[in-house]
Order: C-alpha cells, then sequence, then structure tokens
C-alpha cells in the first residue's frame, strides 16, 4: 500500500513539474520589434503652383510728380526647383508670370499704370522640416502703359525684386505659400514723359512639388 501511494505521489509532483516548466516557455518574453524611423522630408526637386494676392504700386512722373494710389489685386503663376543641402540649408531658383490691376487716372482722361510682371529670382532658405523659411530676389520686369482718349504708349520696364516668404508642406507633394515682394521696376519713357515704378507686394498660393 505504501509503494502505492509512493509512486503516485511521484508521478504527481512529475507531472506538475513539467507543467511549470511548460508554463515557462509560454511566458519566454518575445523579441522587441525594431522600430523603422519616418525618411526626413526633401525639398529637393522641381514644383509649380499658382498665387494671387495685392499690390501697392507709386510712380514718380518726369522726376518731379510722386503718384500713389496705383493699388489692386494680382493673379500668376511660378515654378522652380530647389536643392537640399546640409544642415537644413536649401537653394533654389523661381520664375513666376503676373497679372496686375495696377492702374490710376492723372488729370481728366488719363490712364496711367502697369499689367503684366514677371521675374527670375534665386532662392535660399532654412528648412525646418515641413517648413521652408526663404528670402530671395533677382532680376523683374512689368509692361508700363498710359492711355488717354487720343493716344496710348506702353513699354516694358527692366528692374530687380527681393522679399521673403514661408512655404509649408500640407502633404509630401503639396504645399502652401506666404510672401511679401518688393519690385522696383525702374524707369521707362512713356509718350516722351519718364516714369519710373515700384510695387510692394502680398503674394498667397498653393503649389505641387514632385
Amino acid at each position: 500500500m505504501k509503494t502505492i501511494v509512493f509512486l503516485a505521489l511521484t508521478a504527481a509532483i512529475t507531472a506538475s513539474s513539467a507543467a511549470s516548466a511548460a508554463d515557462v516557455v509560454d511566458q519566454a518574453p518575445t523579441a522587441p520589434v525594431a522600430e523603422v524611423a519616418a525618411p526626413a522630408f526633401s525639398w529637393s526637386g522641381p514644383y509649380f503652383g499658382v498665387h494671387g494676392g495685392y499690390g501697392w504700386a507709386d510712380a514718380e512722373v518726369g522726376g518731379v510728380i510722386d503718384l500713389s494710389g496705383f493699388d489692386g489685386g494680382r493673379f500668376g503663376g511660378f515654378v522652380g526647383y530647389n536643392w537640399d543641402l546640409s544642415n537644413g540649408l536649401v537653394v533654389g531658383v523661381e520664375g513666376d508670370v503676373n497679372y496686375d490691376w495696377n492702374d490710376r487716372s492723372v488729370g481728366d482722361a488719363d490712364e496711367i499704370g502697369t499689367d503684366w510682371s514677371g521675374s527670375v529670382r534665386g532662392r535660399v532658405g532654412y528648412a525646418l522640416d515641413r517648413t521652408l523659411i526663404y528670402a530671395a530676389g533677382g532680376w523683374t520686369a512689368a509692361n508700363a502703359y498710359v492711355n488717354d482718349p487720343v493716344f496710348g504708349d506702353d513699354e516694358t520696364t527692366h528692374g530687380w525684386t527681393i522679399g521673403a516668404g514661408v512655404d509649408w508642406a500640407v502633404v509630401d507633394n503639396m504645399f502652401v505659400r506666404a510672401e511679401y515682394r518688393y519690385n522696383d521696376f525702374g524707369g521707362v519713357s512713356l509718350s516722351d514723359v519718364d516714369v519710373d515704378f515700384d510695387q510692394h507686394v502680398i503674394n498667397v498660393g498653393v503649389g505641387v512639388k514632385f
């Protein structure tokens, strides 16, 4: 009888030990899963977009008369290319074409102003991931004109532009923009009268990058 009891206890102890060992195997910790870091956002590559805004222009006529009030809306498009450099530095080149509703009356009938304009600018900026803060400057031109009931004249001005802005990538291939620009269109002769134009501009726009 004692032998039977001893064998039964031994079998129970052995089964309990085997179950405990199985539990230890089942509860063994799993290896940690390596996390893959998302690639850093890049501003490199070509892009294009559209913008609109408002311009405030002034003119000096004949070197004597200062005229203001050449204010109006504007609409245009832009295209460019960026290169990412080290430590967040971004450089690029951009061109744009715009139509400005900049005109005013002079005297009883004369109308003077600018309409078509464009520029080619170099850009340098600093990228904070999806935010690009930049400054830009280069060459600009505009079509200046004068109209009255008897005659009209228009000429292309050539000058310089400088400004700054912010591009923010909403998604990987689309960004929104806000910028300020100063345009010095230089002097032009309209109906044998020398006229100098300059302009302050605020633009907002949306672009697509590749």
